[in-house]
């Protein structure tokens, strides 16, 4: 493609912010440092210094839209800043299952793919629809933003690795089934609820399907050695996308040290 036809291209693309609002009121994953935000200076002048204002922030890396870098889950990873700027742009799909799972529910790579179109390599974006209970929304709720939302199924992180998934997406509290995690000790009253639906739905308990040693936090843990990392807490517009394949870039900072870091995520359409 020449210069002047990519430039004509993109300027008739549309582009959609699926980052969450950011702010001290943005819960952090449960457990977590939130955000503080804090000026040390103004412009008229406060605490020793004046012409300008200047703030402090001090937050975990796990508040609102994040990436999770390999480090975060395996030591001898690539943290943020060494992770290749290329890594985290590219071909992306998008699936919008939000009329097939609610509370607990799992979602399978089927619900994936019927969808939409997913290619080797991709990049996965997964809108379960509980982007409505985040923190900025009319529906706000933070147990169920965190403790109730859908999950991936058994055999999901296999086909993930499988199909050699760039990184995922999810616009709730986590890429593993939050009854995968600690919230299942922390909310023993949820877990209850989740495994008596399991039973209804596959007549097996939770630990049955999900063997402990085997998945718990399995999207992290068998994950990230292998490079496949996600970004959480995705919100914004991505209701508007619905089920396409886009052009998705994540700009988190180029942070050496980093484990993790919040970032701006947008989806680029070019479909019309």
């Amino acid at each position: 493609m020449k210069n002047e036809d990519f430039f004509k291209l993109m300027s008739e693309a549309k582009i959609y912010d699926l980052t969450q609002r950011l702010s001290i009121h943005t819960p952090p994953w449960p457990s977590y440092i939130p955000l503080s935000v804090q000026y040390f200076k103004r412009i008229a002048g406060a605490h020793m210094g004046q012409g300008a204002n200047g703030q402090v922030i001090t937050t975990s890396n796990h508040v609102g839209t994040h990436i999770d870098g390999e480090i975060h889950f395996h030591s001898s990873g690539r943290t943020i800043g060494d992770t290749p700027i290329d890594f985290w742009y590219g071909p992306a799909a998008v699936a919008d299952i939000s009329d097939m799972v609610g509370d607990f529910d799992l979602y399978t790579p089927e619900m994936i793919m019927s969808k939409v179109e997913v290619k080797e390599g991709d990049i996965l974006i997964i809108n379960t629809g509980y982007n409505r209970y985040a923190w900025d929304q009319k529906q706000s709720d933070e147990l169920r933003y965190f403790v109730n939302h859908p999950g991936p199924s058994p055999e999901f992180h296999k086909w993930a690795l499988k199909m050699k998934i760039k990184w995922i997406g999810v616009d709730c509290g986590s890429a593993d089934h939050p009854m995968n995690t600690i919230i299942r000790n922390w909310h023993p009253k949820a877990f209850v609820a989740a495994e008596k639906k399991i039973i209804e739905k596959y007549g097996k308990t939770w630990d049955e399907l999900f063997p402990e040693k085997e998945y718990y936090q399995v999207m992290h843990i068998k994950l990230f050695p292998s490079g496949l990392v996600h970004a959480e807490n995705l919100g914004g517009q991505i209701n508007e996308l619905g089920s396409k394949r886009v052009w998705i870039g994540l700009f988190p900072l180029r942070g050496i040290e980093l484990e993790s870091a919040m970032c701006r995520v947008i989806a680029i359409d070019t479909e019309k």
